[in-house]
């Protein structure tokens, strides 16, 4: 199956050797949002999912590392502090600084925590203890409480990661990428070399 968007075509940092010092994030919900964006995977189109249930509203820049495969099958989530909210569909190259441990339905939903590479402001955030406590309570309680009035919330959360887990993390998940996506090209060529049947084989 070949990449469906522009979005996962893109690679997963600026510079491979930086990598996963610095990644590649694409904005799906912007700061203060509740609406829940997401790219859609065949036309790579921004498409609304839904509304958040609940008056909370995303404490930072939401969305993805592209070229990435989490445990729950989706591209890495990723959450970056902002100081003001960008857009659906922006681009932010990043510095991770650590991974939100929590599970979703049983499955493993982690996000890491970046900051803006370029933001001034930042400049000093190098690690997960750097970011102000009061902030990293701020998330875990927005991910520990933002589905509940869905119903049948099953998120738990599992407290913070260090950088070292949020860059193993990344790593993981770009390596589950690229092994699934040589898999399904080993497919594609497969199936191009498998003969045509004659149809007087078939009768």
């Amino acid at each position: 199956m070949p990449l469906p968007n522009r979005y996962m075509q893109l690679a997963p940092g600026p510079d491979p050797e930086q990598i996963p010092q610095i990644v590649n994030m694409i904005v799906e919900i912007p700061k203060k949002r509740r609406s829940k964006f997401e790219v859609d995977k065949t036309s790579g189109l921004i498409k609304l999912d839904r509304y958040l249930y609940s008056s909370a509203m995303y404490p930072g820049d939401y969305g993805f590392v592209p070229r990435t495969h989490a445990e729950d099958g989706d591209p890495l989530d990723v959450l970056v502090m902002v100081n003001e909210p960008t857009f659906a569909g922006c681009l932010i190259e990043c510095r991770p600084l650590g991974l939100f441990r929590m599970t979703d339905k049983g499955d493993n939903d982690f996000k890491v925590l970046a900051v803006p590479n370029t933001d001034p402001i930042f400049a000093d955030y190098l690690d997960i203890s750097d970011v102000p406590k009061h902030f990293l309570r701020e998330v875990e309680h927005f991910f520990a409480t933002y589905k509940e009035l869905e119903g049948g919330n099953q998120v738990v959360t599992n407290g913070w990661g260090d950088i070292e887990e949020a860059h193993a993390e990344i790593l993981s998940c770009i390596e589950r990428f690229e092994t699934m996506q040589k898999r399904r090209d080993e497919d594609i060529t497969q199936e191009a070399q498998r003969p045509l049947r004659r149809s007087s084989d078939a009768a």
